[in-house]
């Protein structure tokens, strides 16, 4: 077993505030959406691309840089310093207010800039920790689920002041991002090798039996993810308008039950060192999975139950989401882990773009938010049925030093 590397900590501090940075240009404009609405009449399915061109963006970003192996030939630092500064310019078109159109191209932007932001940050994680590694990676999945829900907490302490304060605060996290990548962080000492370009590696993921189960158990995991996310919002405040308040306003509610997930980062990678990355993740999907079928029952109260159903949720909706990356850096071929992450995000958000697309349709035929969550159900449940499958083959032994 490699020695473990000198400043391996100091290195996942900064590079987790990093992608925390970054990642606070993901929702923004989710999180001001209610006044976007009003200000720029947005009927509700120009709103919902508003959020799902940062979804498309991402897929489109991801695969393109799959396709020519881009996190595997670039300097990793300098890949992803370039890619928050893309990010942050384009979050900062809104500011003028350009129309519709032109904010969902910038949007689309920035979901294209932070696939090279997100994806590359797990390799370069990975450069810093062999031992440790479940554990690293969901501090690092951590940074993601807590940047993701500083809009919300952006667009709840400056309620009353303009929108245009989220998206001020946003594109400066995206600077910091920015500065860090670019002066602060180097690659570990067990770096993965340059790979050449090599297009035909980016198909290894569905060829590959172990790899194919890996990321079946994350497309179900990412079918739930993002729609919750994306929609808990919503879901809060049809609830707030049924009578039923829970932790504050429906935004402070939104960014405490997404920022819990980073809890959860942490407790998956723990499990998943000492316990193995299927069961832990498998756990996580059943728990989640059992949230999503049971949070319509609190929708009307007590708030109590609502708060803590939403609170588990949130904690276990992202728990498993940094095992399925570590899966993927120990089962493929060590010249290509960047591209298998990156071809793995890019599939995995490309269903995001559905049930995100997919989540008020629901709303609207079940005459409101009270029930629309149970169709995120059968996603976990896939997840559980892979995750369980891979345990059972040879390549098992090749996850968590042996756990499985």
């Amino acid at each position: 077993m490699a020695t473990p590397a000198q400043g391996r900590w100091w290195a996942l501090v900064l590079l987790s505030s990093g992608v925390v940075g970054a990642m606070t240009c993901w929702f923004s404009a989710t999180a001001i959406m209610p006044q976007l609405i009003l200000e720029w009449s947005l009927t509700p399915a120009q709103a919902g691309w508003l959020t799902n061109s940062v979804q498309l963006g991402f897929v489109f970003g991801a695969i393109a840089a799959s396709l020519v192996n881009l996190p595997d030939i670039m300097r990793l630092t300098r890949l992803i310093a370039i890619s928050a500064l893309l990010a942050g310019a384009a979050n900062v078109i809104l500011l003028a207010q350009p129309g519709w159109t032109a904010a969902v191209i910038a949007r689309f932007v920035t979901g294209m800039a932070l696939a090279g932001v997100y994806p590359p940050a797990m390799k370069l994680m990975a450069t810093w920790f062999v031992h440790g590694r479940g554990l690293a990676m969901g501090v690092l999945i951590g940074a993601v689920t807590l940047g993701s829900s500083m809009p919300h907490l952006f667009r709840a302490v400056s309620d009353g002041l303009d929108w245009r304060v989220v998206m001020i605060l946003s594109s400066a996290g995206a600077a910091l991002s920015v500065i860090i990548f670019g002066m602060l962080v180097k690659e570990g000492p067990y770096a993965f090798g340059r790979a050449v370009f090599d297009p035909r590696r980016a198909f290894a993921t569905f060829r590959e039996r172990s790899l194919l189960l890996a990321n079946l158990g994350y497309f179900g995991h990412m079918w739930e993810l993002y729609a919750m996310w994306a929609w808990f919002l919503a879901f809060a405040t049809a609830a707030r308008q049924e009578g039923t308040a829970s932790l504050g306003s429906p935004s402070f509610f939104a960014f405490l039950v997404v920022a819990s997930g980073a809890i959860g980062c942490v407790l998956g990678g723990m499990l998943s060192d000492r316990i193995g990355r299927c069961l832990t993740t498998a756990g996580m999907m059943a728990i989640s999975g059992t949230c999503a079928l049971l949070i319509g029952f609190a929708f009307d109260g007590p708030a109590w139950l609502l708060a803590l159903i939403a609170i588990i949720w949130g904690i276990s909706i992202i728990g498993d989401s940094a095992q399925y990356s570590a899966a993927v850096t120990e089962l493929s071929d060590p010249r290509f882990v960047g591209t298998a992450l990156t071809i793995q995000v890019s599939v995995g958000f490309a269903l995001t773009v559905f049930t995100i697309w997919m989540m008020p349709h629901v709303a609207a035929f079940l005459g409101g938010w009270q029930w629309a969550f149970v169709v995120l159900l059968p996603g976990p449940l896939v997840g559980i049925w892979a995750m369980l499958r891979l345990r059972r083959l040879p390549e098992a032994a090749r996850l968590a030093g042996g756990k499985g």
